[in-house]
C-alpha cells in the first residue's frame, strides 16, 4: 500500500485533531541542541567528537545522556540541569526558526477547523516560552514533560488529548522520530512520520510509523493542505 492510500485508509486528513512534536517537527532546534550539548559534554572531558549527538534529539534528555555516554541517572541529571541553563542563557528564537512550510501548513490545518496542538518532550516551561516566541498559529494546548509526573512521549500524548477533551480515534500524531510513534501506538493513535533531518535512513519504517513522509511539503499533501 502506498503512503497515500495507507493515510486515506486511515482518514489522517479527516482527523480533527492533530498533535505535533515541536524539535525536529515544527521548529529546526537541531543546530542549538547539538551546539549546547557539545559545550556541555565538553566541559566535563567528554571525547565529543565520539560521540553521536544527534541521538539526542527526540528523547527526554536525561534518556539520551544515559544512553549516549553511559552514566548513571545522577550524572545525567547533572548533565541535564548544566544544559539547560546554558540553553536558557544562550539560545534565542532565531537560533530555532520554523521549518520551511511549517506555519503555512499549521494556517492551511487551522483555516479548515483542524484541532492543532503540541506533544513534546520538552521541559513543557521551555516547550511553551519556544513555541510561544515563534510567529505560528496558536495551539489549543502545548505540552511537554513534567519533572517529576510526567516522563514518556505517550504520558505527553495523552496529557495533551485530555486537555482538548478529544478521544484516540480523532487524532493523529506528527514527528520526526522514532519516540514520537513508540509514544502515539502506546496510547492507540497513529503516527505520520517525517524526515526532516535527524532520523536515521529506515527509522520510521523499523518504528512502525503508520504514514511517512519526506519533507513538509509531502506531510501537507497527506493532510490535504496546499503550501501557499
Amino acid at each position: 500500500m502506498t503512503e497515500a492510500a495507507q493515510a486515506d485508509a486511515l482518514h489522517i486528513a479527516e482527523r480533527p485533531v492533530v498533535l505535533f512534536d515541536f524539535d525536529g517537527t515544527l521548529a529546526d532546534t537541531s543546530p542549538a541542541i547539538l551546539r549546547t550539548a557539545r559545550a556541555v559534554l565538553e566541559r566535563r572531558g567528554y571525547d565529543v567528537d565520539a560521540l553521536d549527538l544527534t541521538s539526542l534529539i527526540g528523547p527526554p534528555l536525561y534518556d539520551g545522556f544515559m544512553d549516549l555516554i553511559g552514566v548513571e541517572l545522577d550524572e545525567a541529571i547533572a548533565i541535564t540541569n548544566e544544559y539547560r541553563a546554558l540553553f536558557d542563557a544562550e539560545v534565542r528564537p532565531e537560533d530555532y526558526p520554523p521549518l520551511p512550510g511549517i506555519p503555512e501548513l499549521l494556517r492551511g490545518l487551522v483555516a479548515r477547523g483542524t484541532r492543532i496542538a503540541v506533544a513534546t518532550s520538552r521541559l513543557e516551561s521551555m516547550a511553551i516560552r519556544m513555541i510561544t516566541s515563534l510567529d505560528l498559529p496558536p495551539f489549543e494546548a502545548m505540552v511537554g514533560r513534567l519533572e517529576p509526573g510526567r516522563d514518556t512521549k505517550a504520558d505527553c500524548i495523552r496529557a495533551a488529548l485530555d486537555q482538548l477533551g478529544a478521544s484516540c480515534d480523532e487524532a493523529v500524531m506528527v514527528g520526526d522520530r522514532k519516540h514520537d510513534t513508540l509514544g502515539a501506538h502506546a496510547c492507540g493513535i497513529p503516527c505520520v512520520a517525517v524526515y526532516t533531518g535527524t532520523a536515521k535512513p529506515g527509522e520510521h519504517e523499523r518504528a512502525g510509523a503508520d504514514v511517512i513522509c519526506h519533507g513538509v511539503a509531502e506531510l501537507a499533501t497527506v493532510f490535504g493542505v496546499r503550501l501557499v
